[in-house]
């Protein structure tokens, strides 16, 4: 995530890499606690969990650009600034991206930009699929053949601002979110940003005149999950300042999904847990809420307050950081992540990462997973806490750092245990540019034969294949 991206103002008085530099300075290391079995079944799966010990060490790439373990490697889809055929550079701030299989047995990819007016080179769409001119955000998609290489790449939305993650929904579409709060007036703007966006990536005639789905919020959206069986939305609030982001669902009014259903308008609600505002104080892996409450937003647009903000009459309860969300469709429940916690930030009590489960039918929410730090000396590797996230479909979490120093693509073992899988080569984050070597939208091909990831900035999209099965 860009640190622009976490406020009105796109300003912060302290960003999440100045604390990442402060932790790497003590030499701080994370580790898994808690069952992750949860997750591993999660979704169906070839394996029922990680492998052993991971897949091996990485062997240093001759080309300086991604080591990965013996056995696997890359194709370098996309490129930011490479010139396309309609002339126009690819932009910059590669985040947030959906995978979907193409009818010609490839894979189509659709990669959201997360471009501020301060962007390398910003998002450049046609008029006719331009939310607003003064927005530098936007979508490319990708169309990959089945030996993974980029045989189209185009922009598919453009105007809008800071496109962070999103999600899949069961149709087949991908759902964009701007993370901001910045209204028409700010930073050149003509119309209000915060909104989610749904990008076709098969029928790009779907994607002229882009609406905004207004009654699903106007906030600093990050990522969303859709209950297949219902059509509820989920959807998580990477809030960096003061109050704590909420945790959101959605009601739609037609419930059945399809192409555009979104825009049918339903209701927005925020999570409400009696006596547990702050999810930072729970640091007890496995410990579980009941009788989860949902509280109609009285504003979704937001035109005075924030979401977060506004009275509900009593306390939502917030989260520091919610990013990553997804859906479990074994078990039909909605999994989301809280990055990190530092009490000087504003929640009680620091964490390095939890990974939360909520039973829609229970109404039970269950910290599943929290990020922990070791006792000195452990050789556990270094790591700032889950960014975006994903699950293998070989069973564990594969997260993508987002910090300081060397990057990494990271796996759990089936005991939990986390291994290095990528590291990039190109760039590191440093304190003077901190935005480089952030790693983003890790997800997997239908088949399972291909993991796609992105570097932040300058912006790459790379293609993994490998032996996926071994369990060394």
């Amino acid at each position: 995530m860009s640190v622009e991206s976490q406020s009105p103002s796109d300003k912060l008085p302290l960003s999440r890499r100045q604390f990442v530099a402060r932790a790497a300075v003590a030499g701080v290391a994370v580790s898994v606690a808690g069952s992750v079995e949860a997750l591993y079944t999660a979704q169906p799966a070839l394996g029922t969990s990680g492998p052993k010990i991971g897949y091996g060490p990485l062997i240093e790439d001759p080309h300086g650009m991604l080591d990965l373990p013996r056995g696997f490697s890359y194709n370098v889809l996309s490129r930011e600034g490479t010139v396309r055929p309609d002339g126009l550079k690819t932009p910059s701030r590669f985040d947030g991206m959906g995978t979907f299989p193409d009818r010609q047995g490839g894979n189509r990819l659709v990669r959201n930009h997360e471009c501020s007016p301060t962007a390398t080179i910003k998002v450049v769409a046609p008029p006719e699929r331009t939310y607003d001119p003064g927005g530098a955000g936007g979508t490319s998609t990708l169309v990959v053949d089945r030996h993974n290489h980029t045989s189209k790449e185009f922009v598919s939305l453009g105007g809008t601002a800071i496109n962070c993650s999103g999600g899949i929904t069961p149709w087949r579409t991908w759902l964009t979110c701007e993370e901001t709060e910045a209204k028409a007036g700010t930073t050149g703007y003509t119309k209000d940003h915060g909104f989610i966006f749904e990008v076709d990536p098969y029928d790009d005639r779907r994607n002229v005149n882009p609406t905004p789905l207004k009654d699903m919020g106007r906030f600093q959206h990050e990522a969303v999950a859709i209950d297949p069986a219902t059509g509820i939305v989920y959807e998580t609030e990477d809030a960096f300042v003061a109050p704590l982001g909420g945790f959101y669902r959605f009601l739609p009014n037609r419930p059945r999904g399809g192409w555009g259903s979104l825009r049918a308008g339903g209701e927005l609600q925020a999570m409400h847990i009696p006596g547990l505002p702050d999810l930072s104080v729970v640091q007890e892996a496995g410990a579980e809420f009941h009788g989860v409450q949902w509280i109609k937003v009285p504003d979704p647009l937001a035109t005075t307050e924030s979401v977060r903000a506004q009275d509900y009459g009593k306390p939502i309860t917030g989260g520091y950081k919610l990013e990553g969300c997804w859906w479990g469709t074994r078990d039909r429940c909605v999994y989301f992540v809280s990055s990190f916690a530092r009490t000087e930030l504003g929640p009680k009590v620091d964490h390095d990462g939890q990974v939360w489960r909520f039973d829609p039918r229970k109404k039970t929410l269950r910290l599943e997973v929290i990020f922990t730090r070791p006792s000195p000396g452990s050789d556990n590797p270094e790591f700032d806490a889950p960014d975006n996230i994903t699950m293998s479909p070989y069973g564990g979490l594969m997260m993508c750092e987002d910090g300081l120093g060397d990057q990494h693509i990271l796996g759990t073992t089936e005991d939990g245990e986390v291994f290095k899988f990528a590291r990039n080569r190109v760039n590191n984050g440093t304190a003077e540019e901190p935005e480089y070597g952030e790693l983003a939208g890790a997800g997997f091909s239908a088949d399972g034969r291909t993991m796609f990831f992105n570097v932040y900035n300058p912006g790459i999209t790379y293609a993994i294949t490998g032996p996926w099965r071994r369990r060394r």
